[in-house]
């Protein structure tokens, strides 16, 4: 028993090794014959990357742009604002106090509950234009700030100081103590053209030193959230992505010049869409020069509307080329009506320089000091004149009219319904007692006013050139126009005026009335 014992345990001893080398020599074995669809995928690139010859100008334009992103980074701050905000019950009014509430808690609710101080917070962005740490950006990034910071590209921050701010073009400057700081060179936005190259610099969303790419997709364009009409467009459009947090960024051509500050953008999402505005250097630099020698802005003022001379309504001011500024009105007591400047006269130069359009206008003699005296050279129902006014200072009297209109009767040929402007239309448009004419109580879809851009509550004041002082007069007026031909209109909405054209189509040209 204990030999077989023996035994069995020197065969066991004997199996594990020779069993073990078996299974080493047939997983080998297996290693070298097993067949392909044994075996793993092994990647073997078979494309090659292009030639550098053949992407020469990519390769270049992406050099070029490194080095203009490497440029002005530097001179990019971002603009970190705190500023007291108030809260308030709503409509500011008074808990009522709950029944039963014992005497010692009866102060709390019947005084006005006091507002309590709220520490706000915002960011945006800036570019540093001089080595001793002047900084522009928008007026709406610091408007009420108690204290602002400004971080550097090299991550040090900075106390800053307000140096001024202008709301009317929304720009304001900011100085932070420092020398050699780096900065941004001007360059000249009334040399731009639709196509170019730009890149916009900021701090959308918190990402601090973002630079996007794109082009100028449009100039002098308009701001369509003003409510002040005074307030100057010619904003460069473009396509470079600004976000918020941009505002106050520089917008940079290819040379790394500054020839915008990033300021709004279009977006149904308030998020880039491919629509952001710039407000252009020509606009910037003076103001820009001006906050720093003296701390404000003063605008000279004329007292007009102006809209711009267009191929439809260049024929009823007998203009031959589509440029001037249209007077669609004149305030009352103001520089242009002590100059004698009339509505429906047509600006072409000013101090001698030729007026291409309203925008050009606007900025020029907002650029004006106070006091001093332009000469216009108008054209007046065919004729020229040449008019001198002396400008006064924008905002050192109340020029703003309170004016608009309502109700009526007839459509048909231009698709408009009118009404009499009645005292209480009058309370309720806040139409001042200057404002004369129909008020626009319908507009037919499709029709030649709807095309025109008419709407409930616009005044109509003249047609073709006269004046008009009530529905009867308008609908006689506009009966009169032959059949096929156009209209003009003046037309008074938000306490502004201007010319509109109804085009005459096939569709209403038999039908009588409005």
């Amino acid at each position: 028993m204990k030999t077989w014992v023996n035994q069995t345990l020197l065969t066991r001893r004997l199996i594990v090794p020779v069993m073990a080398v078996a299974l080493a020599l047939s997983f080998t074995t297996y290693e070298f014959i097993k067949p392909a669809y044994a075996k793993g995928p092994v990647a073997s690139p078979t494309a090659t990357p292009l030639d550098d010859n053949s992407i020469g100008a990519l390769l270049s334009l992406d050099q070029a742009m490194e080095t203009l992103a490497a440029r002005v980074t530097p001179a990019v701050v971002n603009v970190a604002v705190t500023s007291h905000g108030r809260t308030e019950m709503a409509d500011g009014q008074v808990p009522e106090m709950p029944e039963d509430l014992p005497p010692m808690f009866a102060p709390f609710f019947n005084h006005r509950m006091k507002p309590q101080a709220q520490i706000e917070h915002g960011i945006g962005s800036g570019v540093l234009i001089s080595p001793d740490g002047y900084i522009v950006t928008n007026n709406h990034v610091v408007d009420g700030a108690v204290d602002i910071n400004v971080t550097l590209q090299d991550r040090r921050i900075l106390h800053a100081k307000l140096i001024g701010a202008d709301p009317l073009t929304d720009l304001a400057v900011i100085k932070v103590e420092g020398t050699n700081l780096p900065n941004a060179p001007w360059g000249n936005s009334a040399s731009l053209r639709p196509g170019q190259t730009v890149l916009a610099f900021g701090n959308p969303f918190g990402f601090r030193f973002t630079v996007t790419r794109g082009i100028i997709s449009g100039l002098n364009r308009p701001n369509p959230f003003s409510q002040n009409r005074r307030s100057p467009g010619s904003f460069v459009q473009t396509d470079a992505a600004i976000n918020p947090g941009n505002s106050g960024g520089p917008l940079v051509d290819a040379r790394g010049e500054v020839i915008g500050i990033n300021t709004f953008l279009v977006s149904n999402s308030n998020s880039f869409s491919g629509m952001g505005f710039a407000i252009p250097t020509q606009i910037v630099r003076p103001t820009v020069e001006a906050l720093i020698r003296n701390g404000k802005v003063s605008h000279g003022y004329m007292g007009i509307g102006i809209s711009d001379v267009t191929p439809e309504n260049a024929k009823f001011f007998h203009v031959q080329n589509n440029e001037g500024a249209v007077v669609s009105q004149v305030e009352n007591g103001s520089p242009a009506e002590k100059a004698g400047l009339k509505v429906g006269d047509v600006i072409t130069e000013l101090d001698g320089q030729k007026v291409s359009d309203a925008s050009q206008l606007q900025i020029e003699v907002g650029q004006k000091q106070p006091g001093s005296s332009i000469k216009l050279e108008v054209l007046r129902d065919g004729k020229t004149v040449s008019v001198p006014v002396t400008l006064e200072e924008m905002g050192s009297r109340d020029h703003e009219g309170k004016e608009a209109a309502s109700n009526g009767h007839g459509k048909a040929r231009w698709g408009l319904g009118l009404a009499d402007i009645t005292p209480e239309l009058r309370e309720q448009l806040q139409a001042s007692g200057d404002v004369h004419g129909a008020v626009i109580e319908q507009v037919q879809p499709g029709s030649a006013a709807d095309n025109a851009g008419l709407q409930s509550g616009d005044v109509i004041v003249e047609v073709n050139r006269h004046p008009v002082q009530n529905a009867a007069d308008v609908q006689k007026a506009l009966s009169a126009v032959p059949a096929g031909q156009d209209a003009l209109v003046l037309v008074w909405s938000n306490g502004g005026t201007t010319f509109r054209v109804l085009h005459a189509t096939a569709a209403n040209e038999d039908k009588p009335g409005m």
